[in-house]
């Protein structure tokens, strides 16, 4: 069983996002998985690089396709997007400087703050670009 279970109801119906949320999920995953078999720091901290790195790239694209098709919601969704990469900056922080300790709690987090954004945050542009194709 995976720590993070991917379902149909993370689907946004924009083909590009919810490949992109599933490779989040996937990573996600990835660093649960080293954590629980007690992998090194070295290899923890480049899972963790590699989530922050690819929520990065998809932050950038998401709210670029937001800004195209003018979505209203898109300043709070920024603002959302970096409270998200301000607390990896600090995850990132607390790992280089030894406290693996609160790893769990940090994989809970982001598990936790990627399912909510994903089923209400970016479930709101989900239905704005249904209806942009209904026009």
């Amino acid at each position: 069983m995976s720590f993070f279970e991917w379902n149909k109801n993370f689907e946004l119906g924009i083909e590009q996002f919810d490949e992109h949320h599933r490779h989040l999920v996937d990573l996600l995953n990835e660093a649960y998985d080293n954590f629980i078999c007690k992998a090194d720091h070295e290899t923890l901290g480049a899972i963790i690089d590699k989530l922050f790195d690819y929520a990065t790239y998809h932050f950038t694209l998401e709210e670029q396709w937001m800004a195209l098709n003018g979505y209203e919601g898109l300043t709070q969704h920024r603002e959302e997007h970096a409270g998200f990469s301000r607390r990896i900056i600090e995850i990132q922080n607390d790992f280089c400087n030894g406290r693996t300790h609160v790893l769990l709690e940090v994989l809970t987090f982001l598990k936790n703050w990627l399912s909510d954004h994903i089923l209400v945050t970016d479930a709101s542009y989900g239905r704005f670009a249904a209806k942009l194709r209904n026009v």
